[in-house]
């Protein structure tokens, strides 16, 4: 959870929402979960504040060196920084990656990038992933990876 805001209601009182910074990888049209986080390209971006709606996503498009299957460790990174990430399916050494960042990855069987992030936020569970056999070669390149 990275930001704390008060608010102060009329009766003095203060309630505390924490911010949570969340990424999802979704395909080329924003429109649906991606498969596969360490090669998507397409993020849509949220600062949540659990028990509120889903507030609008800002799209990050990752240039091709900073795909997480490429990009250098101690550069910069537009992932950086999130507490969840969400994605139809990721790799051990993507899961440990983010992690190094402080961020928790969930993977689900939602396609609509909105419900899942909703369901997060309502503490509901997520549907199971769907089979992606891109994952099965990831955790073979994983046993190699440098992260």
């Amino acid at each position: 959870m990275s930001n704390v805001s008060i608010f102060m209601t009329d009766s003095q009182a203060v309630d505390v929402y924490v911010a949570v910074r969340s990424a999802v990888a979704v395909t080329g049209t924003g429109d649906r979960v991606s498969g596969h986080a360490g090669k998507a390209r397409h993020w849509l971006a949220y600062v949540c504040v659990p028990g509120q709606p889903v507030p609008r996503a800002q799209r990050i498009t990752l240039a091709p060196g900073q795909l997480l299957h490429v990009a250098r460790d101690g550069d910069p990174h537009p992932l950086q920084g999130f507490d969840v990430v969400v994605a139809g399916s990721a790799g051990e050494g993507f899961i440990r990656h983010m992690a190094t960042w402080g961020a928790q990855v969930l993977l689900t069987g939602e396609p609509d990038p909105d419900v899942a992030l909703a369901r997060i936020l309502d503490g509901q569970a997520l549907p199971d992933t769907r089979f992606d056999v891109t994952t099965t070669l990831c955790k073979l390149r994983d046993l190699f990876s440098r992260h």
